[in-house]
């Protein structure tokens, strides 16, 4: 079993989904449960976990409701106004549904000091209460801020996507990332997506070689039982197709024991989000 632990799914709009700028003209359409069906055949994907891309409300709701009718979708990561005086409320509303597995805010948007901020801090306090993940998406320059944010939720699971968007060039390794992974590895509470790392590399080009620094790295920092796989389908598009990213880590991974690459392709994300893979979805 292998299980992509991060992609998107939206029913386009300019107006909705404004990061998606000039540049990723090939993101400028809808991408449907449909579409992730024919994205990972052949690439051995049985589930996935969906992740907002704007953040939304009505977006979480909707994801939701695909995720009751998908066969694919074992989880979604939704947006609540964590910084919020109705936080609970809304909280309240899509705990209903039990695709609901986490939330995620674009920190990566935000200054770097905003996860210091109390409201917001105030908000993650709340998740433990729900049994809901928080997945932590920022930019590598953000990591000691995400490090001081962690420590103040000890008993907060959290799950880093796109191991913090280094920058990634065959001629330069980004040393202050690897610093400060590993730094915030040593936090028990906190899992790591390697995800989205062919949208981060500078070069005209890229291959296994390119990444296998950030792979190494990441894999030291947090073990195969606290490393997932993510493909970040459709924006690694911008740089990759689906099978070709899959053949990338399938590379990356060749030397973890059977055992472990069962953690690192399965195991870490069903653990971190508490996926329930044996749910029939049709209520029987």
């Amino acid at each position: 079993m292998r299980i992509d632990s991060h992609h998107h799914l939206w029913d386009y709009s300019a107006e909705q989904y404004g990061w998606i700028n000039s540049e990723m003209s090939l993101l400028r359409r809808d991408f449907t449960a449909a579409d992730l069906e024919v994205a990972v055949a052949s690439s051995g994907v049985s589930a996935a976990i969906t992740v907002q891309a704007r953040q939304s409300i009505l977006e979480s709701q909707w994801l939701l409701g695909l995720a009751e009718d998908s066969k694919m979708i074992a989880g979604v990561v939704g947006w609540v106004e964590l910084a919020g005086p109705s936080v609970c409320d809304e909280l309240d509303l899509l705990v209903q549904s039990p695709w609901l597995k986490g939330v995620r805010h674009v920190v990566q948007d935000e200054p770097d000091d905003f996860l210091l901020d109390a409201d917001f801090g105030r908000g993650i306090a709340q998740l433990n209460a729900y049994g809901l993940v928080y997945d932590l998406l920022i930019y590598a320059r953000q990591l000691p801020q995400a490090i001081s944010f962690v420590d103040q939720h000890p008993n907060q699971v959290f799950v880093l996507d796109h191991i913090a968007k280094p920058t990634v060039r065959e001629s330069e390794f980004d040393q202050a990332w690897a610093r400060n992974i590993k730094e915030l590895s040593l936090r028990p509470n906190v899992s790591c997506k390697f995800s989205g790392v062919v949208t981060e590399v500078r070069d005209a080009s890229w291959s296994a070689q390119t990444l296998q620094p950030y792979w190494d790295v990441a894999l030291e920092s947090f073990g195969p039982e606290r490393l997932m796989f993510g493909s970040d389908w459709p924006v690694c598009l911008l740089r990759s197709e689906y099978k070709a990213w899959v053949a990338a880590v399938e590379e990356l991974t060749g030397g973890l024991s059977a055992g472990e690459q069962k953690w690192f392709w399965a195991d870490s994300a069903i653990k971190a989000y508490g996926l329930q893979l044996e749910t029939p979805k049709d209520g029987t």
